[in-house]
């Protein structure tokens, strides 16, 4: 349940005018009075003899009362409430309960003997109600409406627990300004699936990643297509900036600037300053190096080094000073929302929805001690600067290797938020984990599906071997594994690492090393992941040696149309211990 307080109003006749009217999209049905604050005030809905001016005369006496220098400019009050898609439609007689709850816990209407304001409660849908008060008691005072909306929200959550509503995360003051209705109809009217606001905070959110100054940041913006306005002091000092969408106009017809602060708390010129301040993210010792030598294309290497730099971030986000946790979780935004900007056409979605969700997971109250985060910074700006990426061979390999250990990342930062009791932000944290999972599902299937073929061509006893060596170096997931359809694909992954020269058992004992599973749906695909990063083993193989002997290269590898585990199959019994994020 979501109660919205608004900005005070002038005019208590032009809200109850909209409130009783048809709606903009005539989207209001039968609208009527469920409660009010005598509980005899006049219904213009349902009372064929009540009128608007009847309501807001009743409404307005003790504002009318007061001497005309006394009466408060903006003097009415206006919150709708709204309950959950997903709840059940609750009776007039539950809203009106709601309604008086409201206004007693926001000050408006205190009750137990105490002056309030006068209110009414009106339903013109299923699933909401709008409140109106005028600010002046009945004995002539402002009410303590101090920090109403908190106080709302904070009963919101007793109701819904008590009325057996879903139940939502109690906010921390750190999220994003929502849209507000008369954004969202424009959008529609416009013919856009998102607001202004919702378009511009994402367009600055990826100007964002991994930029390393004003002036890249800018130009970033303006290549993006954005109107620009920069405040400056005398001085000349950069203050601040606003952005537009081109053909976003008001009334006058002047494009509308949203200012970054009212994008996001975290997108005012200052705060991201702060994350140059911390170092560069374009550090000569971090800087990409172009990987012609052992075949790879700049896109390619980026998400190597992301998926890199993603697995020691979880260390960080799991042990690490909270400071520094912060730092990286914030850092982990950037490279999601730079992986999205150049990732391929099957995966742009749900990479695309996984920044948007995890934007909210990126900020809260802990300081994050910025500098420590270079490697994931740095990373984001690889990815930016290494352009769009294909969707198959290595390119596409190394998309699922990083969104892979991405999802880690994301799971990690989720208990973090969660220790800290950051409910909003850990539940959008586990929302971006869903995301990545669904994109490593397209993302995986290619390079997986070659590994497989070539897994099941492994002769028995080589097949035998590597059954042995699983269960010596990982006796407790072993026969987890051995039961995943991904064994195939990590057995032609431990074959190659030893014709590359290194000790499979101590690879696969590192990649299970103070790294959790227990989020892994297939622990088989992770490892297959880590042991060819950790190995620098190609992340889509082309016409390596097995077995001891080369194979003759081939243009391409057979790619077979089985997946290890295809969405929507139900698995047999046996695979029932593993499954494929």
């Amino acid at each position: 349940m979501i109660p919205s307080v608004n900005a005070p109003g002038s005019r208590t006749i032009g809200l109850l005018s909209y409130l009783y009217g048809p709606g903009k999209r005539e989207e209001h049905i039968d609208p009527h009075l469920v409660a009010s604050f005598d509980g005899m005030s006049p219904d213009p809905g349902r009372d064929p003899t009540a009128t608007l001016t009847d309501l807001q005369q009743l409404l307005d006496q003790p504002v009318m009362a007061l001497a005309a220098h006394a009466r408060p400019a903006k003097h009415v009050w206006h919150t709708s409430v709204r309950a959950d898609p997903g709840d059940r439609i609750m009776s007039d007689e539950e809203w009106a309960g709601i309604a008086r709850r409201i206004v007693a816990a926001t000050g408006i209407d205190p009750g137990e003997g105490q002056p309030g304001c006068r209110w009414a409660a009106v339903r013109h849908a299923d699933d909401h109600v709008h409140i109106v008060a005028t600010l002046v008691t009945e004995d002539g005072h402002r009410p303590d409406d101090h920090r109403s909306g908190a106080r709302a929200q904070a009963e919101a959550r007793l109701i819904e627990k008590e009325l057996g509503l879903r139940r939502v995360a109690p906010g921390d003051g750190t999220a994003a300004q929502r849209p507000t209705s008369a954004e969202r109809h424009k959008a529609v009217r416009q013919g856009r699936e998102r607001t202004a606001r919702e378009e511009l905070r994402e367009t600055v959110r990826r100007a964002v990643a991994g930029a390393r100054g004003d002036e890249e940041f800018f130009d970033r913006l303006g290549a993006a297509g954005l109107l620009i306005r920069k405040r400056t002091a005398p001085s000349g000092d950069l203050l601040g900036y606003k952005v537009a969408l081109p053909g976003d106009l008001n009334a006058q017809g002047e494009p509308v600037f949203y200012p970054g602060a009212r994008l996001a708390p975290d997108l005012s010129l200052p705060r991201i300053r702060e994350r140059w301040a911390g170092g560069s993210a374009d550090d000569p010792a971090l800087r990409l190096k172009d990987s012609s030598h052992t075949g790879q294309a700049l896109p390619a290497a980026a998400r190597r080094r992301t998926a890199s730099a993603a697995w020691q971030a979880v260390l960080v986000v799991e042990h690490g000073d909270d400071a520094v946790a912060s730092a990286h979780i914030a850092a982990a935004g950037e490279i999601l929302d730079a992986l999205a900007k150049t990732s391929a056409a099957h995966t742009r979605r749900e990479l695309g929805d996984a920044a948007t969700a995890f934007e909210r997971a990126s900020r809260s109250h802990v300081r994050s001690a910025r500098g420590h985060d270079r490697a994931l910074r740095q990373a984001a700006r690889d990815l930016v600067r290494g352009g769009p990426a294909l969707g198959r061979g290595e390119d596409g390999a190394t998309t699922a290797m990083a969104i892979d250990m991405l999802f880690f990342l994301v799971t990690a930062a989720a208990h973090w938020h969660a220790r800290k009791g950051h409910a909003q932000q850990a539940e959008a944290a586990k929302r971006a984990a869903e995301h990545l999972r669904t994109a490593y599902q397209a993302a995986a299937a290619q390079p997986l599906g070659v590994l497989y073929q070539r897994g099941r061509r492994l002769s028995r006893v080589v097949l035998q071997r590597q059954t042995e060596l699983l269960r010596e170096a990982l006796p407790e997931l072993a026969e987890q594994i051995l039961a995943e359809p991904g064994w195939h694909a990590l057995a032609a992954t431990i074959a190659e690492a030893e014709v590359a020269g290194h000790e499979p058992g101590a690879l696969l004992a590192g990649a299970v090393e103070s790294r959790e599973l227990g989020t892994a749906d297939s622990v088989s695909d992770v490892l297959v992941w880590r042991l060819r990063r950790m190995a620098d083993l190609p992340a889509s193989p082309r016409g390596r040696a097995e077995n001891g002997v080369t194979e003759r290269r081939r243009s391409s590898d057979p790619v077979t149309a089985i997946r290890p585990n295809p969405p929507g199959r139900r698995r047999s019994r046996e695979e029932a211990s593993g499954k494929t994020h």
